[in-house]
């Protein structure tokens, strides 16, 4: 494995930035076509090629040394419950092997092909629920400040949010 290792190493530091212009769900990324364009003489002066094969509800892809035969797989399972608007399932199966096809490829070889925005948005804290116990303790020892921070920080049912109302107000 080390002639593949040393071939891909090498492939990585030669490879650009794929970022180009196709554009999606509020984000742009490289298509199939752009990413081959780029890659496939990279790979050739590097001794590499690769292959992505489809089986049963999976891509396979096969990165190979062209000179040992040593070989990278990964495998990838198609989900088949997926709908999209507007298409057939047929539609939906292509469009499924694409889009892996793309993650695939680039995740074995280490490309970047699109923004990052996976981890871009701001994380929002859930309030803790309130549990049965501690519903309990609030109504029969809770202070009104208690009663107060739990309404204001947990997340209630509407029957709890009454009973701590009620029990607050009287």
């Amino acid at each position: 494995m080390k002639n593949l290792f040393k071939a891909l190493a090498n492939f990585q530091q030669e490879c650009p930035t794929i970022h180009k212009g196709t554009k999606g769900y509020g984000y742009s990324y490289s298509d199939l076509p752009t990413i081959f364009n780029v890659i496939n003489p990279l790979l050739k002066n590097n001794g590499l090629g690769f292959t992505q094969l489809v089986n049963d509800n999976t891509i396979k892809t096969i990165l190979f040394h062209c000179e040992t035969g040593e070989t990278l797989e990964s495998e990838t399972v198609i989900p088949n419950d997926v709908k999209l608007k507007g298409m057939n399932d047929f539609q939906v199966l292509g469009s499924a092997i694409s889009y892996l096809r793309r993650y695939a490829i680039s995740s074995m070889l280490g490309l970047v092909t699109d923004k990052d925005i996976d981890a871009g948005g701001e994380q929002v804290k859930k309030n803790p629920t309130l549990t049965k116990d501690g519903l309990n303790y609030l109504l029969t020892k809770g202070t009104p400040e208690e009663i107060q921070t739990a309404i204001k920080t947990r997340t209630l049912t509407d029957a709890q949010r009454l009973q701590l109302i009620e029990k607050s107000n009287g």
